[in-house]
């Protein structure tokens, strides 16, 4: 049980330290159209992004899954940045089929992120199966408390009459977007 809360606790870490910010922006983007009462739309979003990047950890510490880091940081700054152009440019929630796949393929590319730091962790390890699991379900149990958080925020904000909720989650995702144009410009000139 000590190594379940090793793992579990070095992937909660993670996800929610501020240092890595680009996972928290990502998933603030995935939740900031959801409400309390749309919660089951938003679980199947999360799910299909926790599919990917769970099927890109395995592959990448059972096999040998080797990307350039530089690249794969700048395609999560870039993930970051697309989506904040999806909510700026769409009104509604979609609930077109390919929606779940871009963010499963979203998924992946941000799990081969985490996956250099497991490796590194991971080291000469041999079962690597339970510490694999233990750390995913540590970045899950994060990533729902950054959802928790965004969802009592936009629970907050649709009761505040001076600030309609359009105009809030546009400026939510505005400022992620700028964020993330300005990670993906500097990420970029690492890969030139």
């Amino acid at each position: 049980m000590e190594n379940f809360w090793l793992w579990f606790s070095m992937g909660l870490q993670h996800i929610t330290d501020l240092g890595g910010y680009d996972h928290i922006l990502f998933v603030t983007l995935l939740s900031i159209s959801y409400t309390f009462s749309s919660w089951k739309k938003l679980v199947v979003m999360i799910t299909a992004f926790t599919l990917g990047h769970s099927i890109s950890l395995a592959l990448s510490i059972i096999g040998d899954l080797n990307i350039n880091a530089a690249l794969i940081e700048f395609l999560i700054a870039l993930s970051i940045f697309l989506t904040a152009i999806y909510h700026l440019w769409t009104k509604e929630n979609s609930n077109a089929k390919w929606i779940y796949l871009i963010v499963v393929m979203f998924g992946l590319i941000h799990g081969t992120g985490f996956s250099y730091l497991l490796k590194a962790m991971l080291g000469k390890e041999e079962a690597v199966a339970f510490p694999l699991l233990y750390f995913n379900l540590g970045l899950e149990a994060g990533q729902l408390l950054i959802v928790l958080v965004v969802l009592s925020l936009n629970f907050g904000m649709s009761y505040i009459k001076a600030i309609p909720f359009p105009i809030y989650k546009m400026v939510v995702v505005s400022v992620i977007g700028i964020v993330a144009l300005k990670m993906c410009v500097e990420r970029v000139t690492v890969l030139m």
